[in-house]
């Protein structure tokens, strides 16, 4: 795809500085610029590269002054990192604006499905399963029965969503997730085996979630695991059965969370974070990356360490942690003097 800066600047009601004509057909960084590429200048350290790069296009601030010649058409806006997102989510848009049916593909005859949906090859839909209008759905992407997904929602290649799972509107879902599969629940028997606890409950994911490649997330074992609406799972989480996310909570990868554990809104969990089950995490809580959650926590409480510690605390006990040899040799050092005396 090819667009000129007059439609660029059209899209960002922006104001052209050179050749509105000028085509490109592709994204570039502003030190790798090529011929027909679009970049963007934010960082003022960047600044030099505005005068050496090959891109056709470049936005800037409406701020920027020129102080050589320059030959790349410029965009100027109000915001150049702000347009620039804008930018791609328009290129996404367009990129990923796929309709029809590919074959092969299965659908139940109990389906329902909405309009202008695009299903890619080798996709299977259940029975009674329920998909909203402008769904995107992926080769290879398996729908469980009794699954319902709302409108503008998109499943990548691969994607699992097993039965009596919900979905809500304007969701992303990545390749290799897979949503409902059994919780780890299983009852030590006298023989040293265990027995299986089926899990009969369900998954619910609620509008404008984005969900990572290859994070799983357990139904529940009576009930619902639910993840509210905004939440934003990086790649390669596990969430288990019966866990709540909290709206616009955000949750970086190799995260998991232990059953029954419940995390509040506008939380922000860094990666590898461990979180045992059945506790209760607060609203606005910020749990630094590797941290490991032993216990419920208040509102607004930043942690970090495993067990996790007040932030603040944690550092104060690291200069100790990173200086211990050394005291230890203080200590052999008085003990040698006092022995000696």
């Amino acid at each position: 795809m090819k667009f000129t800066a007059k439609q660029i600047s059209d899209i960002l009601q922006g104001e052209i500085v050179g050749n509105p004509n000028e085509e490109v057909y592709k994204l570039s960084k502003i030190e790798e610029g090529q011929k027909g590429s679009l970049t963007f200048l934010s960082n003022p350290k960047y600044t030099h590269f505005l005068y050496t790069t090959n891109a056709s296009v470049a936005i800037v601030n409406n701020t920027f002054i020129p102080e050589k010649e320059i030959s790349t058409t410029l965009i100027k806006v109000a915001d150049s990192y702000k347009a620039f997102s804008t930018l791609l989510e328009f290129y996404n848009q367009v990129k990923l604006n796929k309709t029809g049916y590919e074959e092969p593909n299965y659908i139940s005859g109990t389906a329902t499905i909405g309009e202008n949906i695009y299903m890619g090859a080798f996709s299977y839909i259940g029975e009674n399963v329920k998909i909203g209008n402008n769904v995107k759905i992926y080769p290879n992407v398996f729908i469980g029965d009794n699954v319902i997904i709302g409108d503008d929602t998109m499943l990548f290649a691969g994607a699992k969503i097993y039965s009596e799972t919900i979905i809500g509107k304007n969701c992303v879902i990545h390749s290799g997730t897979i949503i409902g599969c059994d919780g780890f629940g299983f009852v030590p028997i006298e023989d040293g085996s265990y027995n299986k606890v089926p899990q009969t409950g369900n998954v619910i994911i609620e509008d404008n979630v984005d969900i990572g490649s290859g994070t799983t997330i357990d139904r529940a074992t009576l009930g619902s695991t639910i993840i509210r609406k905004g939440v934003k799972l990086d790649n390669q989480i596990q969430i288990a059965h019966n866990v709540e996310v909290g709206e616009n909570t955000v949750i970086a990868a190799q995260t998991g969370i232990a059953g029954s554990s419940k995390i509040g809104k506008n939380c922000q969990i860094g990666g590898q974070v461990g979180i045992v089950g059945h506790i209760t995490i607060g609203d606005n809580v910020r749990i630094q990356a590797q941290s490991g959650i032993g216990r419920s926590l208040k509102d607004n409480e930043v942690v970090q360490g495993s067990p996790a510690l007040p932030y603040s605390d944690y550092n104060k006990s690291y200069v100790h942690f990173k200086n211990l040899t050394k005291l230890v040799d203080k200590i052999n050092e008085l003990e040698k003097k006092v022995n000696t005396q």
